[in-house]
């Protein structure tokens, strides 16, 4: 059995987003037991990662990190059509990932214990952001 579907996700501008529950609901409501879950973001200035999700200093140590190693405003960098946000958001959507492929077990992606599914905005103010999740198994 194959589903598909696209759904929109609401930013609140730079910073990770949990997925992790609306997607295992997603993935219960399947009724998929076995298989699958690949999710999909259709932006180049937004990106997906599977991370620890037990304490937020790791998002926030993550954010800061990508911060430094592509600033807003750099100089180097000659797009900028939307702000000095816009062509670091590029390349940070390059250094990180637009997929995750997820194992389904049980009816729900198996996660480790202190995973959990972040959508990462990495413009600074919100935008909607469309994502597709393609469930495969059985």
């Amino acid at each position: 059995m194959v589903i598909q579907e696209t759904f929109e996700v609401a930013t609140r501008g730079r910073g990770t987003h949990d997925l992790t529950r609306e997607i295992q609901q997603r993935v219960a409501a399947s009724g998929i037991r076995t298989g699958i879950a690949q999710l999909f973001v259709h932006h180049t200035s937004a990106s997906l990662m599977l991370c620890e999700n037990a304490d937020p200093d790791v998002r926030a140590d993550l954010e800061r990190f990508m911060s430094r190693l592509v600033p807003d405003g750099d100089p180097l960098f000659a797009h900028d059509a939307e702000g000095p946000d816009d062509m670091p958001a590029h390349v940070r959507t390059l250094l990180t990932d637009s997929s995750l492929s997820l194992p389904i077990s049980g009816g729900r992606c198996a996660l480790g214990t202190w995973q959990g599914i972040y959508l990462w905005e990495h413009r600074t103010r919100g935008h909607r952001r469309r994502l597709t999740l393609t469930l495969i198994g059985e």
